[in-house]
């Protein structure tokens, strides 16, 4: 036995460079499987050897060209193209020469709903179950989107498609989003040649927080809107592809900032709604309903549900609340019609080079529906933290400021409910049609024969399905070597065909946040989750769309069958595409934080002068703990003036800076600026610091505007801790905060900067960028 023990080693021993080399052999084979041989000749001199070049790659012969269109959270009764009082004439061109989708249906929230749009999967099926800044461990949650599920950019990438992407992406995990990359989950990494805009959800839309390709674009000083840098930007993007490759179709998605908060226009825009919205928000629910059924995108039948019981009545109103709330709308409108003249000048600019014709454009109005905002709206956060009835007076005060880039809006929710007309609730509300049912164009010249209305149940994650059989291109089964799953999504081109064909998605859940529904040959189950509660409490609801369409009967009592079929059915469905386990946002620990961030829990952060900006949640955390922030100066000169550290703008943050002669901090919360400043400095080396006690507030269960099972708000006016500044470790200044002050990461609509303040300022003390001048080492930050 020893004997063959041993010879088995032996064996062994000789074997193991045998298997080696096979390996090898094989590994070397597969490399020159991948690249094409050489097919000329190689002889001792040129005369005697014969050139070979590669034959140029082409996408199939006749290819379209594809442009996306998506337009941020605007509800189905918004765009004049399916019945809205906002003029959208391109959007209403195209539908007119196309086709309008009646039953399409979306996440109800943006960052899942794109993730599913460049997918063709269900959103917790690519990990983004909800936001990248609400990330969590699990699967369905952890905002990592898998290789093995390609977007359509990669797709038609390697079908030798030219890609672009402009506007909001949304879709990169927090702690990449750092000019150190990772970037394979970036645009450029998912399968974009060029992309140019932004990764959070939303950015001001004068002073934008961009990118072009992998590096942070600096356009200050700036005046233009967003919507127009990003349609110059595309039509750069196309112009150089057309001249350069002229055999090869392109991909553009184009994702605008608009409709989403902050709501800002051209005053020209403005200027065209001035008085048009005077009959408030129960006069557009009436005449947008009755529009809709004129053209045919909603049934006969309908009836309109009833106001929302948390909107008042329109009459009900003061003149001040009237004036006001109209105004407001008058902005809201002009910035989707900005957003539709943008977009068609790529339009125009696509017809002018004889392009229109072979080009597949799908516009899909909103991500998901109107946004369910505050009674009054918001004009800052200052104001929005006044109580109620004083809000409106200090609003219309600077009402010459609405939609400028000196307001940071958002229009009243009695607006945004009625612009989800017909359907109940907003966005954020999975369970329902008015978060998820939004409006789909497709224009195709050369591939629609019938134009008009299609009404077959839709959804996003049949988006990229569809863009695959109407190009002709082909999924490759291995992208960047990871061997492809199918689609969840299934192509809409029978219904192009054929208006009259069956609905071929017939199944489609929905969850997001705990609100969750399970649609069914037109059956439909749904929950509305109030975060913070118990699951097991929640309340099923049923709805038969196919005789009610606008869920105004619950029919949870009267069929209980069906009702089971469908919990029974949503549960299925949820172990399948990794919807499990159910979160609320009351697990999470609320929006960014140190977990997320590209830092994590590092108890010591050192930035040096020249670093990129980072996005608010990508960067350093500061909230809700005790901290300091020391910057250390060499040399210093009475001469040297400029920003330290800067984070946030002029709407929320908090700016280190030296001018005439002193150390200064401004901590901005909601316009309003509190100040500590030191005596004139002593030349010379300096350690400049600031520093936060925090005091946890104690919060107040028994508050009257308390919810029974979720967790208590504390007092804003409460004392949070104090904040102190030394000079070379002296204490120089310091002041108590109240718990409203304790955002230090304002509403990420800025960043971080070391060395100046890009943007938009913290302070009216200066003006951006404010670089300071003398010899910044380093900013360190230090947690406590």
């Amino acid at each position: 036995m020893k004997f063959i023990s041993n010879l088995k080693r032996i064996a062994g021993y000789l074997l193991t460079p045998v298997l080696l080399l096979f390996v090898f052999v094989q590994y070397a084979n597969a490399q020159t499987d991948t690249a094409e041989a050489f097919k000329g000749k190689i002889g001792k001199t040129f005369s005697e050897s014969k050139e070979w070049w590669p034959e140029k790659k082409h996408a199939p012969k006749g290819a379209p060209n594809v442009v996306l269109f998506l337009i941020d959270d605007a509800g189905y009764g918004t765009s004049s193209a399916f019945g809205g009082l906002m003029q959208t004439p391109t959007l209403d061109s195209l539908a007119n020469h196309g086709l309008r989708y009646t039953n399409f249906h979306t996440t109800a929230i943006c960052g899942p709903t794109r993730a599913a749009l460049l997918t063709g999967r269900n959103h917790h099926s690519v990990h983004m179950g909800y936001f990248n800044y609400s990330a969590l461990g699990f699967p369905g949650y952890d905002a990592r989107m898998p290789f093995d599920k390609a977007t359509i950019a990669q797709i038609l990438h390697e079908n030798h498609y030219n890609t672009f992407a402009v506007g909001k992406y949304h879709l990169t995990p927090l702690n990449e989003i750092t000019s150190a990359g990772p970037f394979d989950r970036w645009p450029t990494g998912q399968g974009f040649d060029h992309f140019f805009g932004w990764h959070l959800g939303h950015t001001d839309q004068y002073h934008p927080n961009l990118y072009e390709d992998n590096q942070v674009a600096d356009i200050e000083p700036n005046t233009k809107h967003v919507s127009t840098l990003l349609a110059d930007k595309a039509i750069k993007y196309i112009a150089n592809q057309r001249s350069a490759n002229p055999d090869n179709p392109f991909f553009l998605y184009f994702a605008t900032g608009a409709i989403h908060a902050p709501h800002q226009a051209d005053k020209k825009f403005i200027d065209q709604y001035k008085g048009k919205f005077d009959k408030g928000w129960d006069w557009y629910r009436e005449e947008v309903f009755a529009r809709q059924k004129k053209l045919g995108i909603i049934p006969v039948n309908a009836i309109l549900p009833d106001r929302d019981p948390t909107i008042p009545a329109w009459d009900s109103l003061t003149p001040d609340q009237k004036k006001l709330y109209s105004k407001h709308m008058e902005v809201y409108a002009a910035m989707l019609t900005q957003a539709d003249y943008e977009f068609g000048r790529i339009v125009n600019y696509l017809k002018e080079t004889g392009q229109l014709d072979n080009t597949i454009i799908l516009a899909m109005i909103g991500d998901n529906g109107s946004s369910h905002s505050t009674p009054n709206g918001s004009f800052n956060g200052h104001i929005n933290s006044l109580p109620g009835k004083e809000q409106v007076a200090a609003a219309l005060k600077h009402a010459d400021e609405f939609g400028t880039s000196s307001s940071e809006m958002d229009a009243p929710s009695g607006w945004t409910q009625a612009t989800n007309t017909p359907f109940r609730l907003w966005k954020a509300d999975a369970n329902s049609e008015g978060g998820t049912h939004n409006p789909l164009i497709i224009f195709y010249p050369q591939g629609i024969k019938e134009k008009g209305i299609r009404d077959q149940y839709s959804h996003i994650i049949d988006i990229a399905p569809t863009i695959v059989d109407l190009t002709g291109t082909t999924v490759p089964d291995v992208i960047n070597g990871y061997k492809q799953k199918p689609f969840d999504g299934s192509s809409l081109v029978y219904s192009i065909k054929d208006s009259a064909a069956a609905s071929r998605h017939t199944i489609q859940y929905y969850e997001l946040r705990g609100k969750r529904a399970i649609y069914k040959d037109g059956w439909k189950a749904e929950v509305y989750h109030q975060t913070g509660t118990d699951f097991a409490n929640d309340v099923w609801e049923l709805y038969n769309l196919n005789t009610d369409f606008n869920e105004r009967i619950d029919l949870a009592k009267k069929d209980t069958e069906k009702l089971k079929e469908l919990v029974d059915l949503f549960d299925h469905e949820a172990k399948k595409y990794n919807v499990y386990p159910l979160i609320d946002g009351s697990q999470d620990g609320g929006i960014g934080g140190r977990k997320r961030s590209a830092f994590g829990f590092s108890d010591k952060i050192v930035l040096y002068p020249g670093v990129d900006q980072f996005l608010s949640y990508s960067g350093p955390q500061l909230s809700k703990q005790s901290f300091s922030i020391t910057a250390q100066v060499d040399a210093y000169s009475k001469n040297d003036q400029g920003v330290l550290y800067a984070n946030g703008g002029d709407f929320d943050g908090l700016s280190l800076f030296v001018k005439d002669g002193k150390f200064q901090v401004a901590h901005n919360t909601g316009t309003i600026v509190k100040y500590l400043e030191s005596k004139p400095l002593p030349e010379g080396k300096l350690n400049l610091r600031f520093e936060l006690h925090y005091i946890a507030p104690k919060a107040k269960a028994d508050a009257p505007n308390a919810v029974p099972g979720q967790k208590a708000k504390a007092n804003l006016n409460e004392n949070a801790g104090t904040e102190s500044i030394y000079v070379n470790d002296l204490k120089v200044a310091e002041r108590e905060i109240v718990a409203g002050e304790i955002k230090y990461i304002g509403g990420y609509i800025d960043a971080i900067d070391v060395g100046q303040d890009l943007n938009s300022a913290v302070s009216d003390r200066y003006k951006i960028p404010f670089k300071f001048t003398g010899n910044l080492k380093n900013i360190t930050i230090e947690y406590k």
